[in-house]
């Protein structure tokens, strides 16, 4: 039955890069490299010193398939780990390139994210065994890998040897968060790049990330949409000083000129708007947001720029919400205020114009408010109640997401439309 069009906001709980069968690699014929398939009439360009800010969109070519890590688990006659074994960058006519003298290069966190961004502007489709035009492969490992500047191809088996623990508190932009299943790959290991906290209760972030069927980045709970216990954060060990910001040429030492007004308002729709969005959530704008910046200025974008000139101290026509030439200074320099938790929070709009819809983040792990008491209330009222032990309560827990996904997949849906989490369009039937 086709499922009925609706505005949820689809999370990766069913991504591909750990665990969904429908990836695995068919085998294929011995090839020139041995063991290996062969890559035939292929140019890939190697770019592990690849200048930042350049986002080649060609399209993706595959290389040739490594051999799985030794002692990596296999399942099903399927590969070794579905996203895909250490492997070497790949250079001209899939030959690989040669590695680096340094095992971990120095880079800054400037230079992590743009080069996360290069993949998500461009669209990279997800792939197990291709190879994008900058010799990394298509995964959420080879994603990690390329953003941090890697001479190989990593996987979520072998990522952590890069980095070192930290704590939830001590998380930056440039971070990563692992969750790797030793005694099953196939089930459920993924890796993800941290971009920010959205919001000041440090409950969701802005994410970065390669899963079906493109590189993509989007608000997302801490730490992930499912195995909420397993992910853990680590810091890269070559990161040196350096801020995030906007996009810029690399090795360019002046920020980037402020592009215009034109670029900026009603009818605005191009990158500019999405990197001056990026840039208000890093400064405290992230509640503004109900799915993250984007190219198209909307009301969030301006009530969230009008928040960041009022913290200040502008009045009048210098806080209108709109970007000009000191806004923008301020924000790709990291001078200026940010934006005080307790304005973000006061204005925060209504989610897709649904009544009474409060916003994804406060049916999270750890949530606890009157809207949680509501949504269980109303559950009970259509009938799915049975998910509850001692009945409806203000605390987020598995009674609730179960009950919500009952109903979701009562109304058709599928897949990640009936992940557990009430959108706007789960808000509006149940309450309609």
């Amino acid at each position: 039955m086709t499922a009925p069009a609706f505005e949820e906001v689809d999370p990766a709980s069913d991504c591909g890069c750990p665990g969904c069968a429908r990836h695995r690699v068919s085998p294929r014929p011995p090839g020139r490299f041995g063991r290996h398939p062969a890559a035939r009439g292929v140019v890939v360009v190697a770019a592990a010193s690849a200048a930042l800010g350049a986002a080649p969109a060609a399209a993706a070519v595959t290389a040739p398939h490594a051999q799985p890590r030794p002692g990596a688990p296999a399942a099903d006659g399927g590969p070794a780990t579905p996203q895909g074994p250490r492997a070497p960058l790949y250079g001209r006519a899939g030959k690989p390139a040669e590695p680096p003298l340094v095992p971990t290069p120095a880079t800054t966190r400037t230079k992590i994210i743009n080069r996360a961004r290069t993949w998500v502007d461009a669209e990279v489709p997800y792939s197990m065994n291709d190879y994008w035009s900058d010799g990394y492969r298509q995964d959420c490992s080879g994603f990690v890998s390329m953003a941090w500047g890697l001479g190989s191809n990593e996987w979520t088996g072998s990522l952590d040897q890069f980095g070192v623990k930290i704590t939830k508190e001590e998380l930056q932009p440039g971070d990563m968060l692992l969750f790797h299943n030793p005694d099953n790959p196939e089930r459920g290991s993924h890796v993800v790049l941290f971009g920010g906290w959205t919001d000041h209760t440090h409950a969701n972030y802005l994410v970065y990330e390669q899963t079906p069927p493109h590189a993509r980045s989007q608000p997302t709970p801490y730490p992930y949409w499912t195995h909420a216990d397993k992910y853990v954060p680590y810091r890269y060990k070559g990161v040196t000083a350096g801020t995030t910001g906007v996009q810029q040429a690399a090795d360019s030492k002046k920020p980037a000129p402020f592009p215009g007004a034109r670029f900026f308002g009603d009818g605005a729709h191009n990158k500019y708007v999405t990197q001056f969005g990026r840039l208000l959530v890093s400064r405290g704008a992230g509640s503004f947001y109900t799915e993250g910046p984007g190219p198209a200025w909307g009301e969030a974008d301006r009530r969230a720029t009008r928040a960041f000139q009022l913290a200040q101290g502008w009045t009048g026509e210098d806080a209108d919400g709109l970007p000009g030439p000191r806004t923008w200074k301020l924000l790709v320099t990291g001078q200026g205020k940010n934006i005080a938790s307790a304005a973000a929070g006061s204005a925060r709009p209504a989610s897709h114009g649904v009544p009474g819809y409060p916003g994804r983040n406060l049916f999270r792990p750890g949530a606890e408010n009157e809207y949680v008491t509501q949504l269980g209330q109303q559950l009970v009222k259509k009938g799915f109640g049975s998910f509850y032990a001692d009945g409806p309560g203000p605390s987020w827990g598995e009674a609730d997401r179960r009950a919500v996904e009952a109903f979701q997949r009562s109304q058709g849906w599928r897949g990640g439309a009936a992940d557990g989490y009430p959108g706007p369009e789960t808000w509006r039937r149940l309450f309609a």
